[in-house]
């Protein structure tokens, strides 16, 4: 069957101006708390459900060098207990509802997340503040928790992506939070009680150092009678707390984990910018021409289309509250790993000192601009 071009490219078009309107329509409400709380609400009916999501400046640049893991730990114990449900009482709850309920932590912050459905709200958020606001933090949990993560990382000893990733961040930051795992090290957990992740959570979790984001099928005057009812007695501020920046860059320093591997895992890359750096989406348009456009970069087309010396490369920056890295990934050969490097290192420099052409320019801008909707397809992405 033959399908005319003309109508499907309409159609394209349509649903890529009404995707863009959705996305430029956002209207978000936003007020704070006699607590503190800062809170962010945006009203969605099209679908009877509520999505929730707390962050708070609980990440891992937050926890004591000798306790790497702290936070971590801290954010995957929540759901293991409080003082009126045990751990197994909170999942049937969540799981009767059909709802989901999540809590993790990175560098920057620690986040707890409810997506449930309308009906089951005053539940879900019942269940949602009682295991924000009265965590025990059960001994045999504790233990259980920490002795997984434990084995967990212990395992990741024979992954040599997860080395080489390791080596990259504490060479590139040095003594700073962000050089560290977030999990942790068998040694740093072993030496974490139940009474530092108490501590933890009394000196971080509270409104002053918290936002949440609440996207969906619930009305702002039903959203501050909900929080009314269920948060009013939170409370506490945290005391302002600043980690110190990245070091300087100072000179290049090369890394090599020998392993007895047929291929060569290969990071390359420096210090990169904050969330906040006015660079910031002028260097998302360089990545994606360099390396973050998957077959459409420079990276892809000359490393695997002309050279065929590695199935996947990518570039890309992680930028955080603190100044994040640039780093580029790739797997190949060992007897090529040096040629390989020295192509990254090529393509980096021609990014640097060459215009880029018109046409790549705008390839570039296009596909970011007409891909910029689908970030607010769902209720989870808006939130």
């Amino acid at each position: 069957m033959r399908i005319n071009k003309a109508i499907v490219a309409a159609a394209l078009a349509a649903l890529t101006v009404f995707a863009a309107a959705e996305a430029r329509a956002l209207d978000v409400s936003r007020w704070v708390t006699p607590s503190g709380l800062t809170v962010l609400h945006v009203q969605r009916d099209k679908l009877p459900m509520v999505v929730f999501s707390l962050r708070v400046r609980a990440g891992s640049v937050r926890e004591p060098v000798e306790l790497q893991g702290l936070a971590s730990l801290t954010a995957a114990l929540l759901k293991d207990g409080t003082k009126t449900r045990t751990s197994s009482q909170i999942s049937r709850e969540i799981e009767f509802m059909g709802a989901s309920l999540g809590a993790s932590a990175g560098r920057d912050s620690a986040s707890l997340s409810l997506s449930v459905l309308k009906k089951d709200v005053q539940k879900g958020f019942e269940v949602f503040s009682d295991i924000l606001l009265n965590p025990i933090f059960p001994p045999e949990e504790f233990k259980r928790v920490r002795d997984r993560v434990t084995g967990s990382l212990r395992a990741r000893e024979d992954d040599p992506s997860y080395l080489a990733s390791r080596a990259f961040r504490a060479a590139v930051f040095g003594a700073h939070p962000y050089g560290r795992v977030t999990t942790g090290t068998p040694e740093t957990l072993k030496r974490i009680t139940r009474a530092d992740v108490v501590r933890f959570h009394e000196s971080h979790y509270n409104p002053g150092n918290s936002a949440l984001v609440v996207v969906g099928d619930i009305t702002k005057d039903e959203l501050k009678r909900l929080l009314k009812q269920r948060l009013s007695g939170w409370g506490g501020s945290a005391a302002p707390w600043q980690a110190p920046e990245p070091p300087a860059p100072h000179g290049r320093k090369v890394i090599k984990i020998d392993k007895k591997l047929a291929q060569a895992n290969i990071v390359l890359g420096h210090l990169g910018v904050d969330r906040r750096n006015p660079d910031f989406y002028a260097l998302r348009v360089m990545n994606y021409m360099l390396g973050g456009g998957g077959f459409a970069s420079r990276l892809m087309s000359k490393i695997r289309d002309d050279e065929g010396l590695a199935y996947d490369v990518r570039s890309y920056f992680s930028a955080g509250l603190y100044s994040g890295a640039f780093q580029v990934v790739v797997q190949t050969k060992n007897k090529s790993a040096n040629r390989v490097i020295s192509l990254v290192l090529g393509q980096m420099r021609k990014m640097m000192e060459e215009d880029v052409p018109a046409e790549e320019l705008k390839d570039a801008k296009d596909y970011l601009i007409g891909s910029y909707p689908r970030k607010f397809e769902t209720t989870g992405q808006v939130a």
